[in-house]
């Protein structure tokens, strides 16, 4: 392939580090060079194709480090596969996504990856990555993965909720982080008492409080902050890092403050569902509710400052979607009756980084801040950056042309994703992507997509680059 150069010129770029009036220069799919623009040396650089970012953010592309395509949950599948959903992606300024391989009981790793291997390849608009499933933890498994982090697959996901799905025991839990603590990988935690919620479950629907509502009201904070609490002091026993997944309560944030008050490498992510939504949702009338079903649920409103405050701190890294849709009609209404029955899940792979920069408007977070969250640390989390997640010389051009003054509204008549309604339906924004680069090439062009399934690539993964 011919050399091409593309240059970016008068945006003001923006990186987690750093806010500068820079033009960028591209050349074979990495960044080779900034400079001031209208200096002498920005002036000078010639290239094939020139993109004005005068009066626009230029922005490293957003890396989602928790994702489901086509994930199999209650009987059916997440409605975006790797095709849709990593265009829909683009579409919201997110280049990298970090999917779940899913081992299934009984099965090596090694079969539930290689199946997440062939659903991705060539389908996807931009990059991705996978995290692998544990399900199944023993001498065998335990084994693989060494030989996983190896290949590239540097996190493992374990499960205190589901019992008889994806559920893990403390003692399969310990095993596995000390597995991590010799071969580097990071294990990440669904941390919710799923056997105690089972019971809530059970006494819910025989006493006939069915409705979706009663899906938040079962799945307690409580429960929520006692799985995290114990699986900080598992994970101290081990001596192993830690990363706990879509944290949405503020007794949950609290345990991982005080563990990172003690210096513990101890992780928690967010998303813009906990932020931006809550209970109230849950008790929309005619199981409209249902749309809001996930887990972690959705939690009272009084929850979002303890969030808030966790970014602004650096107590949580880290907002990630944990976009994993299902379909109002014929999926969610499967738990029409029965709440325990509504597949668990919520889309946003697409919302993402506007819903982050509203929160900057509104001054929840700074700008760079808001790159921190969404671009880098994610990138150095799960051992990506500097290839993701920033502006600078030798990293893949991923960048998106960001226009901080545009205003929108978001909708499923508008939206990308393949599901059937919008969280976020009717939700007026201020800022919106214009123009988006996947390693140099222009997936977005001017609100246009202009990619192609195929584009992105499988990207193999260092060990976490942000241990204390």
């Amino acid at each position: 392939m011919s050399s091409t150069r593309t240059l970016i010129r008068g945006g003001l770029v923006i990186t987690a580090a750093d806010e500068v009036h820079a033009d960028v220069l591209i050349e074979d799919g990495r960044i080779v060079a900034l400079a001031a623009h209208g200096s002498a040396v920005a002036d000078a650089w010639t290239a094939d194709r020139t993109i004005d970012a005068a009066n626009k953010y230029v922005i490293p592309g957003g890396v989602d480090a928790h994702t489901h395509m086509e994930l199999p949950f209650g009987g059916t599948f997440a409605s975006d596969s790797f095709e849709t959903g990593t265009r829909a992606a683009a579409w919201g300024g997110t280049t990298t996504i970090v999917d779940f391989a899913v081992q299934s009981v009984g099965h090596a790793l090694r079969e539930g990856l290689d199946a997440w291997y062939a659903k991705a390849d060539g389908k996807c608009a931009i990059d991705y990555g996978f995290h692998m499933i544990l399900s199944d933890v023993n001498e065998s498994s335990l084994k693989e993965m060494d030989l996983l982090v190896e290949e590239g697959i540097t996190s493992f996901k374990l499960f205190m909720a589901y019992p008889g799905v994806f559920y893990s025991d403390d003692g399969q839990i310990l095993r596995a982080m000390q597995r991590s603590a010799t071969n580097g990988g990071l294990i990440m935690m669904h941390a919710e008492n799923g056997i105690a919620i089972d019971v809530l479950v059970e006494q819910a629907l025989a006493e006939g409080r069915t409705d979706p509502r009663y899906h938040g009201e079962v799945r307690k904070a409580l429960l929520e902050a006692e799985a995290t609490h114990r699986a900080i002091q598992l994970a101290r026993v081990a001596g192993a890092p830690l990363y706990v997944v879509h944290v949405s309560a503020e007794e949950a944030v609290a345990e991982l403050v005080a563990a990172r008050d003690k210096g513990l490498n101890v992780f928690g992510e967010t998303c813009p569902q906990y932020l931006f939504l809550s209970t109230d949702n849950l008790a929309e009338p005619d199981f409209e509710g249902a749309k809001y079903v996930c887990s972690t649920p959705l939690r009272p409103k009084e929850h979002q400052a303890a969030l808030w405050r966790g970014l602004r701190t650096n107590d949580l890294q880290v907002v990630s979607t944990d976009h994993c849709p299902f379909c109002f009609v014929g999926q969610k209404e499967l738990g029409r009756g029965d709440f325990s029955k509504i597949p668990n899940g919520l889309p946003g792979v697409e919302n993402r980084m506007d819903l982050l920069h509203q929160a900057v408007v509104d001054g929840h977070l700074t700008r760079r801040r808001w790159i921190e969250v969404a671009c880098a640390t994610p990138a150095r989390m799960f051992g990506l950056y500097p290839k993701k997640g920033t502006i600078a010389p030798g990293a893949d051009a991923d960048v998106v042309i960001y226009d901080p003054h545009a205003e929108q509204t978001l909708s499923a008549e508008t939206h990308h994703m393949n599901v059937d309604y919008s969280a976020y339906e009717g939700r007026r924004i201020t800022g919106q992507v214009e123009t988006v680069l996947s390693r140099g090439e222009v997936v977005i062009d001017q609100r246009k997509f202009t990619g192609r399934a195929g584009h992105g690539q499988y990207t193999p993964r260092g060990t976490c680059q942000y241990l204390n």
